[in-house]
């Protein structure tokens, strides 16, 4: 505002001296906006190389083990010592260029005044109208003098925060990234709720890809209620794929998914994830106390219920030895604990749940033998009259199985009960022998 007015003020005593005065003002702004824009994209660089040297500190204390075991201490803080050189040079010449900003429109201000005193000066002295009097009146030039110097401290003002606003704009440019990813697998408008699963899960014909190789082909399977359906196969045949479709964390090329008859695309995406448990291959907890993990699965649970679901998932026993009991905070991503306790834990977090459909990818790939029986035999318990697909290496875990799928290359090449499977004398029969020694 205190620009504006003064502009007028200036327009008033002399139009030609103040049109003059802004032929200077588009080139200040261009040398600082030049100044500005370098710093923006080193500031983008800075913020870069910060991100960088976090995942570098993050990666190098959760692989501490193997690190040390291998002896690459060397080349790991090399890589550290070069991210902090990159950031200490990106620092120094983006902190030269915000002192810059002061001297800098200094100067330019210095500039200006005095190319309006010469200019204003000559104007006061040497031109003069028809009638003999001067152009500018000398007391005129030192009000219009003083307008001029009234400008330049708001002007420094807002180059300097110019500079300040190419420096946030870089961090918050990066933020926005992350914030504004669109997410592509979304509920339709009117999606149907699936308020409870009555019959069967139908997958039927599908094609699935992640980039250009098809994972699953005309892949088709019917899984009833209340039957426990076994995925086997070497990695990399399409079993955790079929797991990632049906809780819809991707959606499928070509075919369809349908819960009761309805295409998962048309059925609200909370709603279907509401009706089924998720137990991971690796172990997914959280920087908390046991309850509060075991709790996602269903906040308003109490500790009845939830030593009772620790007791099924074979977790109690060493829950209740711990300092704090369920209330024992586990680390981070339950460091605290070993493979199979996580594993465990996150079978309990499963069954509180209690849902009508299970999907066990590799649940009990980090159990000790002795433990693996024993939870085996609680999952069995949990999984009667409930949907059960199961994913898994050992097929020890799974010959009780309703259906035994076995996959190759993203297609079913054997199915039957785990009889049947053995009589065939197939891929299954062979997959059996290989694993016998267990």
């Amino acid at each position: 505002m205190t620009i504006i007015f003064t502009i007028g003020a200036m327009v008033a005593i002399s139009l030609k001296l103040t049109l003059f005065v802004f032929i200077f003002i588009p080139i200040s702004g261009f040398i600082i906006s030049k100044i500005g824009k370098s710093l923006k994209a080193k500031s983008q660089t800075l913020q870069k190389e910060s991100g960088y040297l976090i995942s570098i500190v993050e990666e190098s204390l959760t692989g501490l083990k193997v690190i040390k075991s291998y002896n690459a201490e060397t080349g790991f803080k090399k890589q550290f010592s070069d991210s902090v050189n990159r950031i200490l040079k990106l620092t120094n010449s983006i902190g030269r260029k915000n002192n810059l900003a002061s001297p800098m429109s200094e100067f330019m201000g210095i500039i200006v005044i005095a190319i309006l005193l010469w200019y204003g000066g000559n104007m006061v002295l040497n031109e003069t109208l028809p009638n003999g009097k001067a152009v500018l009146e000398g007391a005129q030039f030192l009000a219009y003098m003083g307008l001029a110097y009234n400008i330049l401290t708001p002007a420094k003002a807002i180059s300097k925060a110019s500079y300040q606003v190419k420096n946030g704009l870089s961090a918050a440019q990066r933020v926005f990234e992350v914030l504004e990813t669109e997410n592509t697998i979304k509920s339709k408008e009117n999606a149907v709720i699936l308020n409870d699963f009555k019959h069967s899960i139908s997958i039927e014909n599908i094609d699935f890809r992640y980039q250009d190789e098809n994972v699953l082909q005309k892949f088709t399977l019917k899984i009833p209620i209340g039957k426990t359906v076994a995925l086997v196969g070497q990695s990399g045949s399409g079993k955790s794929t079929i797991a990632n479709l049906l809780t819809r964390f991707y959606d499928v090329n070509n075919g369809s998914i349908k819960v009761d008859n309805i295409d998962i695309k048309d059925a609200d995406i909370h709603s279907l994830r509401n009706l089924m448990g998720l137990v991971t291959q690796d172990s997914i907890l959280f920087n908390d106390t046991i309850k509060n993990n075991i709790l996602i699965g269903k906040p308003n649970a109490t500790d009845t219920e939830i030593i009772d679901a620790l007791k099924i998932a074979n977790a109690y026993e060493f829950v209740k030895d711990l300092p704090n009991g369920i209330e024992t905070n586990i680390g981070d991503a339950g460091g605290k604990l070993s493979g199979g306790q996580k594993q465990r834990l996150s079978i309990a977090r499963a069954v509180l749940k209690n849902p009508p459909i299970m999907i066990l990818d590799e649940a009990t790939s980090a159990l000790d033998t002795e433990s693996e029986k024993l939870v085996q035999i609680a999952l069995e318990n949990m999984m009667q009259n409930r949907t059960s697909i199961v994913i898994a290496h050992r097929l020890s875990t799974i010959q009780k199985a309703d259906t035994i799928v076995v996959m190759q290359k993203g297609q079913i090449v054997e199915q039957g009960s785990h009889n049947e499977l053995l009589a065939k004398n197939g891929i299954y029969a062979n997959l059996v022998n290989l694993q016998s020694f267990e």
